[in-house]
């Protein structure tokens, strides 16, 4: 059995008085798209950023690839991370292609100079479904859309083998809300990358994930496939989740 690529194992986490996570035990396997669902303060983000090491937990351990984040350099440990974030954070001052290749630069990676430098940034543009024309624009002179697909080819210059995203299209409109959900589908399937994904809309959960994690009160109430969530709510807020989804794809 392959080790998992993410595991946490008794992770609790409090802000003050407010835990935020409660003895957080579960596996994440390689090229897994595990979409995290919840209400806001359930713990989501917090989750995310223990993988990274931007947080540490107050008790238990997170491992990447069988190594204890904790004992790891968090720089060498973010080159194989992507982040992507709803707020996308592209540098104003610095073009496409700069922004695309700003992790990569400041990490030494071989190849991101000069003419390899845009041919790179172009073969990324085009992955998120992107005209390569862009490469030399600034961020200002983007659509919300595009910026966004900018920030997934950010997340991905320096080749990571996971990839964290934290609500990244709840800025967007739905038409192209559809659209990088159906990208970002193709890119996984292509790449064999492991995605968590934060959202709190559960039909994006059910739809992305190739499993699903729901959070409530820091609490898991259920981690399992979207059609086991769908055909056996394993709490009555789970239950809620799956009732809002189908009264929602009964309006639409």
């Amino acid at each position: 059995m392959a080790e998992p690529s993410i595991r946490f194992e008794g992770v609790s986490k409090s802000f003050g008085e407010q835990m935020v996570l409660k003895n957080l035990s579960l596996d994440v396997a390689p090229g897994e798209f595990l979409t995290i669902i919840g209400r806001s303060g359930c713990g989501k983000t917090t989750a995310l950023r223990l993988v990274n090491g931007l947080l540490s937990p107050d008790a238990g351990r997170v491992l990447v690839q069988g190594k204890d984040v904790a004992r790891t350099d968090p720089v060498a440990l973010r080159r194989g991370i992507g982040y992507a974030i709803q707020s996308v954070g592209l540098f104003p001052h610095l073009t496409v292609e700069k922004n695309i290749a700003y992790v990569p630069s400041i990490s030494g990676l071989e190849g991101w100079r000069g003419r390899d430098r845009r041919e790179k940034a172009e073969a990324l543009l085009r992955r998120v479904g992107l005209d390569r024309s862009l490469a030399g624009r600034y961020p200002r002179s983007l659509s919300g859309g595009q910026r966004q697909r900018v920030g997934i080819a950010r997340a991905l210059a320096a080749g990571p083998e996971i990839l964290l995203m934290d609500e990244p299209f709840g800025a967007v409109d739905e038409i192209t809300r559809g659209q990088l959900q159906d990208e970002l589908l193709c890119l996984h399937q292509a790449s064999g990358i492991t995605v968590l994904f934060v959202t709190h809309d559960i039909g994006e959960a059910l739809k992305l994930g190739t499993r699903t994690l729901v959070l409530e009160a820091g609490e898991v109430q259920q981690y399992a496939p979207p059609s086991e969530i769908l055909n056996g709510p394993a709490t009555p807020f789970v239950e809620e989740l799956v009732c809002r989804s189908r009264q929602f794809q009964a309006r639409a």
